[in-house]
């Protein structure tokens, strides 16, 4: 029994001098278990001149599902929600230009336009002819604009919370963008406590030493995040795809949490109006990322629905 203690005080004080002097280590080591977790395999692949990183996992000979994360994440936003998925899909997570380990280049253009077409290459330099596509926020909205500009690519749409449409009511998101604020802007590694409580209802606590990597990680790209941000406000409230939602083809299910500050709720019924037969569900005690706050409900539903498509 003294042995026990031993190793296990040992194991503690590891990890204690690893979270004090090398926390990007032990922050790696944490995404790792998640993935381990979701059999999700790190991969990348050429498209063009960029390396797409991506999580891949489920059985090659599955149909394939495509997640797209949204505004200032990256393809670890589904890990969580992988394990509910892999058993029955093939599924595969990358990382948007712009973002994560993927290129990020302020000198190229990242309007939803040109991502989609970005995510139609990587479809194709992985073999891809049709899958079942979802996405989160700004993830969501690349996908609904894939939906209109490569119907042929598709066998289901997913939508958590997207972007790309204006509801009845404005947002807190939309009021501070108008008068020329970014919300999701970080401005200290406390200032990360605010941003967490803005996305979620409820949000995870995160370390303090873990909340200075994400600070860290953004002060890097400020500049390019704070273009992307813009291109997607004025994407999202300019030129809204309200007027041709009735032109989406592939089946369709909207996933909303009902205490979203990002993009309210009204937007529901906007998508589920205009997308012919659109099915969706909303979470009450959700905010904007379902598929991280509720994985296990949230994929119960999409799993239902990908069954009937």
């Amino acid at each position: 029994m003294s042995i026990f203690f031993t190793i296990l005080g040992i194991i503690i004080v590891a990890f204690i001098a690893l979270y004090v002097l090398f926390p990007r280590t032990l922050f790696r080591f944490f995404r790792n278990a998640l993935r381990r977790k979701g059999k999700l395999t790190e991969k990348s692949i050429e498209v063009g001149d960029m390396t797409w990183p991506y999580l891949e996992g489920g059985s090659p000979d599955a149909e394939a599902l495509v997640l797209l994360h949204g505004f200032g994440g990256d393809k670890d936003n589904w890990a969580m929600y992988a394990p509910e998925i892999v058993g029955k899909y093939r599924l595969i997570a990358p990382d948007l230009p712009g973002f994560g380990e993927n290129v990020r280049d302020a000198d190229r253009d990242y309007d939803m336009a040109t991502q989609a077409s970005r995510v139609r290459d990587f479809l194709d330099a992985l073999g891809i002819e049709k899958c079942h596509i979802g996405g989160n926020s700004m993830g969501g909205f690349i996908s609904l604009r894939f939906a209109l500009d490569y119907p042929e690519r598709l066998l289901s749409m997913t939508l958590f919370n997207n972007a790309g449409v204006t509801g009845a009511n404005e947002s807190r998101l939309q009021k501070e963008a108008q008068d020329g604020k970014n919300p999701l802007e970080i401005h200290s590694p406390e200032d990360v406590k605010r941003m967490l409580a803005f996305v979620a209802h409820k949000p995870m606590k995160v370390p303090g030493q873990f909340r200075k990597i994400f600070y860290e990680d953004f002060a890097v790209h400020r500049d390019l995040l704070d273009k992307i941000f813009w291109n997607l406000v004025e994407d999202s409230t300019g030129k809204p795809l309200n007027d041709r939602l009735d032109q989406v083809k592939a089946p369709t299910l909207i996933i909303w949490g009902r205490h979203d500050q990002l993009i309210d709720v009204s937007c529901v019924d906007v998508l589920k109006n205009g997308i012919p037969d659109a099915e969706s569900v909303v979470f009450e005690d959700v905010g904007h990322v379902p598929m991280i706050e509720k994985p296990k409900d949230t994929a119960k539903h999409h799993l239902e629905f990908l069954a009937k498509h």
